[in-house]
């Protein structure tokens, strides 16, 4: 394996880890209705346990409310104890028709948790793009026979660039996410 294949390798997995950071975030509550907040909840619904957007759908009718708008009404009630079970921190109010979830401002306590949760999705992506880093270099190293020493260190130096600047653009998403949520 080259060095392009091996960095080629560790961009995917850099990559796979941003967009894993992105999704995280978007699920966190920041006091403003969005669609991303339901989007890790299952529904027990025939015989199964499926994702939420396949039983309805989810809209945002204003900035502080969620509608969920169930497709087969006698699942009302399924969606409705998954939507609490899934300890948002949400009260969905069934009318018979459709769920509309009030979305509450955010508490002090509740943002300094949220911002500890951020914290730790961050530090998990950091994590996951060392581990990518690490890969990278001991596949460098397994073909070290073939590769001189001075191309050694600059493909490794190459390589923690990569790493830093994922991680810089890691923690300047996390400072965003901690802004937007002082701001509410």
């Amino acid at each position: 394996m080259d060095f392009n294949q091996i960095k080629a390798t560790m961009e995917e997995s850099v990559q796979k880890a941003g967009e894993a950071l992105r999704h995280d975030f978007s699920g966190l509550q920041t006091g403003r209705a969005t669609t991303a907040l339901l989007d890790g909840i299952r529904v027990e619904a025939y015989g199964s346990v499926v994702p939420l957007n396949q039983v309805g759908a989810v809209s945002v009718p204003d900035a502080r409310t969620l509608s969920v708008t169930v497709w087969d009404k006698s699942q009302l009630k399924a969606v409705e104890k998954a939507i609490v079970e899934a300890n948002l921190g949400l009260n969905p109010m069934n009318d018979g028709q459709m769920i509309r979830i009030s979305i509450p401002p955010l508490s002090e306590e509740r943002r300094a948790e949220i911002i500890k949760i951020a914290n730790r999705f961050t530090e998990s992506a950091r994590v996951s793009v060392r581990n990518a880093r690490h890969d990278a270099i001991n596949a460098l190293r397994a073909e070290k026979a073939s590769i001189p020493e001075d191309d050694m260190k600059r493909y490794e130096k190459e390589l923690q660039d990569l790493t830093d600047k994922a991680i810089a653009a890691m923690d300047a998403k996390l400072k965003e996410k901690e802004a937007e949520l002082k701001q509410v």
